[in-house]
């Protein structure tokens, strides 16, 4: 395997933050299994550290029931911020950029939880004890599929015991339904060809056309679950179409002047981008996917690099980057961090701001070449 960046000590924060705990002000437990959504209940914790004042019998007989209504009256109907109060979805995401589609899509009816983190190597996750407690309490899991959660997905969902969000099941999203998968292997996978997938290159959401389709079918799944929202959802799925066709004409209009570079990337993560954009990717840092450069190997990118004066080198954030800075010092080439996935930097907090760095990076990229 390729060696790559340590990412376990970077502290990170979830994108739906901190869990709930009791706390001064309103508390509300609810008492619902992992299938079943069941109403909340709430109640009043006071830290006041002031002494009350004994009250009357007269106010204990008739003033208590009235003050009990009203509390029981008022805080389903509206929260501390002046908004109404509801149950939100609670929805479990492999990867960050699912996250984001799925607050884009379900706004503050929805409760958000990514498992892998933009900065860190997807292909190999560490399962925390975390992640099977949010499991066990979610309403929907959106995973990238195309086998990709494989090596860890399996185990955290039987130990969540939360049958809903089990693949087949109506609370599980495979969000590679629908789009365009390139690199479909057509002969059988072996061991022999790296790690190399066996549905499909997984990195479909780099092509924002796929981000388009994964949206939509978030919001029919919200719908279907939530049937209350489904106004809410339409909206939001209306929202985030009009603003992504706007940003599209606008990335397309920065990359044309770039159809037809010729690149090389460390990993094949970016199939789905290069089509979009009309690169012409000609070769990769690692031999095999996941299998880490050897001399030879890299000896022939450097010729290929110098052959076909190729001026950039992308790289994921979480690969090793000595190798590619040796390559660049040999060719001239510059070697550009590349994030596949939202939260790869603090910069990139949603789905178009994924598009908006990488684009702007390489851009800014080309004209330092020239």
């Amino acid at each position: 395997m390729t060696r790559r960046n340590g990412t376990a000590a970077r502290p990170f924060s979830s994108p739906s933050g901190p869990a709930s705990s009791p706390s001064s002000g309103a508390s509300c437990g609810a008492g619902s299994t992992p299938t079943e959504r069941r109403p909340t209940s709430c109640f009043f914790r006071s830290n006041s550290r002031s002494a009350p004042t004994a009250p009357i019998r007269s106010e204990v007989s008739t003033m208590k029931p009235m003050k009990l209504l009203l509390a029981g009256c008022a805080i389903p109907l509206m929260g501390f911020s002046g908004a109404p109060v509801f149950a939100r979805m609670k929805v479990v995401t492999t990867l960050q950029d699912l996250a984001s589609l799925a607050d884009a899509v379900g706004g503050d009816r929805v409760e958000t939880f990514s498992l892998v983190k933009g900065y860190q190597d997807p292909h190999f996750v560490d399962a925390k004890p975390s992640f099977i407690l949010k499991l066990s309490r979610a309403d929907l899991l959106i995973a990238a599929g195309l086998e990709r959660e494989i090596g860890y997905l399996p185990p955290l969902l039987d130990q969540s015991r939360n049958a809903q969000v089990h693949p087949g099941s109506p609370g599980y999203l495979d969000a590679s339904t629908g789009c365009e998968i390139l690199n479909r292997p057509v002969q059988q996978v072996t061991r022999a060809m790296g790690d190399v997938h066996p549905y499909g290159n997984p990195h479909y959401w780099t092509d924002p056309e796929n981000g388009r389709i994964i949206a939509r079918s978030i919001a029919a799944k919200l719908t279907e679950l939530d049937p209350a929202g489904r106004e809410a959802y339409a909206a939001g799925l209306a929202a985030f179409e009009g603003k992504l066709t706007q940003k599209e004409q606008a990335w397309a209009a920065k990359m044309a002047p770039y159809t037809g570079t010729k690149i090389v990337t460390f990993h094949d993560s970016w199939p789905n981008l290069a089509r979009r954009y009309d690169l012409n990717i000609v070769g990769h840092i690692e031999p095999k996917p996941g299998i880490p450069p050897s001399p030879t190997h890299t000896l022939e990118i450097i010729n290929l690099i110098m052959t076909d004066k190729i001026p950039l080198i992308l790289v994921e954030p979480y690969f090793d980057l000595k190798t590619p800075k040796f390559i660049a010092e040999k060719t001239g080439a510059t070697v550009l961090s590349f994030y596949p996935s939202v939260g790869g930097v603090p910069e990139i907090k949603d789905y178009f701001a994924l598009f908006d760095y990488n684009i702007d990076a390489f851009v800014a990229a080309m004209k330092g070449k020239s």
